[in-house]
């Protein structure tokens, strides 16, 4: 007597089941390569903001360091940020621009650290002069358009713990860059100090 074997197929119900746990592990990986493509560009957004804040705080330190605004007769004689004898002419510094300055003016150029103090440039709030990241010479990057930069400076304090160094003999720098859609952050403190009081 022979028996036939059973031919068995796939079911309308275990076809079912197959597609939909294939579609739920196709979603899964779109969703796992979609966030490892973000994390990706994120240290890309990260890094041209660090760059940013670089250069920003590079332009800034080089600026000189003086009692007096470089402007005034006695810049380089004075000793103290008062005006009159021994001190200024007319134009103490103190922090903020003064007499209309600007970064990108040819007749009233920032020309002292303490004048990029409140300086901010790209999209965001509060609005800034310039609506758009651009060079010191007044150039607007576009490619920049999404990145915003901020400065803020302020005599030191005890608590930065600079040693050895008159607190009315430096300036911290901090210049922050953020990418506004992203909300990436990149923020770097410098110092500058007055070496030579008499020297610009």
């Amino acid at each position: 007597m022979s028996t036939r074997g059973r031919v068995r197929g796939l079911s309308l119900l275990e076809v079912i089941v197959f597609v939909v746990v294939l579609s739920v592990a196709f979603a899964g990986m779109l969703i796992l390569y979609n966030q490892v493509t973000r994390s990706s560009v994120d240290p890309l957004v990260r890094k041209q903001a660090l760059a940013i804040a670089q250069s920003l705080l590079e332009e800034i330190e080089l600026m000189p360091f003086t009692f007096c605004d470089p402007d005034d007769a006695n810049v380089t004689t004075a000793g103290s940020a008062s005006v009159g004898p021994g001190g200024c002419a007319a134009t103490p510094e103190g922090i903020g621009a003064e007499g209309g300055e600007t970064r990108y003016s040819n007749t009233q150029r920032f020309d002292n650290v303490s004048d990029y103090a409140g300086f901010c440039m790209g999209p965001g709030t509060p609005a800034c002069a310039n609506g758009v990241v651009t060079t010191a010479s007044g150039t607007a990057l576009p490619e920049l358009a999404d990145y915003r930069v901020e400065v803020a400076i302020a005599a030191i304090t005890a608590a930065d713990n600079i040693p050895a160094v008159p607190l009315d003999a430096g300036l911290r720098i901090t210049v922050t860059a953020t990418h506004v859609p992203t909300g990436t952050v990149a923020s770097l403190v410098g110092y500058r100090f007055r070496y030579a009081p008499t020297s610009p």
